[in-house]
């Protein structure tokens, strides 16, 4: 039997196979930033029995986005949307859990009211954020106070208790992707000098408070964290990747986590920048975080399933493939050909290309 079509168990999560929907930003929420309809319908397709999926980037607050039409999670109506979303999961027999994002300097001003994007430090680069006007260069940021990052973990603390109360299986923190978490972590854009930068120990400290703020709430067994050592999204960069990634993981071991996702750096964003390249950072990784490890970033069926019979990961997620076969777990259970994704409509647009993908012998794909 194909070891991707076995069950496994991730901290208080019982899986029946480990094909995992991998976070996928979609662009496609309410103008006041609550799930659409065509949201549900989009994982009510990809849900399957035993089956986990990890959302799109909830954000805790107004001024946390980097992209118009991404998903909140700060008011009763995110939480009512979000709801429907768990409960069609739920309702075809699989797990989902919420990942929760700051996109932190990936920003512009039109997304936060006229605030600047906040960081650890100010470090200039060249980057888009998504606007009413379309992809514009990211507006100026500014390094955040220290007296103002006890709000900042409240703030994820209470996207958690919403979350919980959405019907959520557990969470998972984005600290990938050059976003506001992988910033504090990395020393290429953490040139701070107080507690929150410098060592390593110090760069990790705002990662490892934003995961026990999570823990706090729905407990490690029900938490994740996602990272990406040596990616180059965002414009992230740090001198030792494998020296302060090590350190990360060891510490997040030390809490008895859900899981460890890890993009490979073969990938960047959704073009994968190394084709060919073994992955790396889930091997180097494997012999320090002790738990489950979810692998992620161009993978296809052939090499989830080595990465799986190596003992490197225990699951592998995939993000583009889902896009256009709703059915990916079926198909890869009975190596079926897949549906060709189309790039143009991952950020923003209707239900083209969208909801419209169909099951494997349904139909065509749309045209």
């Amino acid at each position: 039997m194909s070891k991707l079509f076995t069950p496994m168990r991730i901290g208080a999560l019982d899986l029946g196979h480990r094909v995992v929907h991998a976070p996928t930003t979609r662009l496609r929420a309410l103008p006041d930033e609550t799930p659409s309809p065509m949201m549900v319908d989009y994982y009510r397709q990809r849900a399957s029995q035993g089956g986990l999926f990890i959302t799109e980037s909830a954000h805790p607050s107004h001024d946390s986005r980097g992209y118009i039409g991404a998903p909140g999670i700060y008011t009763d109506a995110h939480v009512a949307g979000w709801r429907q979303i768990s409960d069609a999961v739920h309702s075809k027999g699989g797990t989902i859990i919420m990942q929760i994002a700051h996109d932190g300097r990936q920003s512009h001003v039109d997304l936060s009211d006229g605030a600047a994007p906040i960081a650890p430090s100010v470090v200039p680069f060249e980057g888009k954020a998504f606007t009413q006007n379309g992809w514009v260069p990211v507006s100026p940021h500014r390094e955040i106070a220290l007296e103002e990052i006890p709000a900042l973990i409240e703030s994820f603390r209470r996207g958690a208790e919403r979350a919980k109360a959405a019907g959520f299986d557990g969470i998972e923190l984005h600290a990938a992707n050059g976003y506001l978490v992988d910033t504090f972590l990395q020393d290429g854009t953490n040139r701070r000098t107080d507690a929150y930068g410098g060592s390593i120990a110090n760069r990790t400290r705002f990662p490892l408070e934003l995961t026990e703020a999570l823990i706090s709430v729905f407990g490690a067994d029900r938490v994740g964290v996602r990272i990406s050592p040596s990616g180059t999204w965002g414009a992230i960069s740090d001198s030792d990747p494998q020296a302060t990634f090590g350190a990360f993981a060891e510490a997040l071991s030390a809490y008895g986590l859900a899981y460890l996702h890890i993009i490979e750096p073969r990938v960047s964003g959704v073009e994968t920048v190394h084709v060919g390249q073994a992955p790396v950072a889930s091997s180097y990784l494997r012999k320090i975080f002790k738990g489950p490890i979810i692998a992620a970033g161009g993978f296809d069926r052939d090499d989830a399933e080595s990465i799986i019979e190596r003992g490197d990961a225990d699951a592998v997620a995939f993000g583009r493939f889902f896009t256009s076969n709703p059915d990916l777990p079926e198909r890869f259970r009975r190596n079926l050909p897949l549906t060709p994704y189309v790039r143009e409509a991952f950020w923003g647009g209707d239900e083209r290309n969208y909801t419209d993908f169909l099951a494997y012998g349904v139909g065509d794909a749309p045209a």
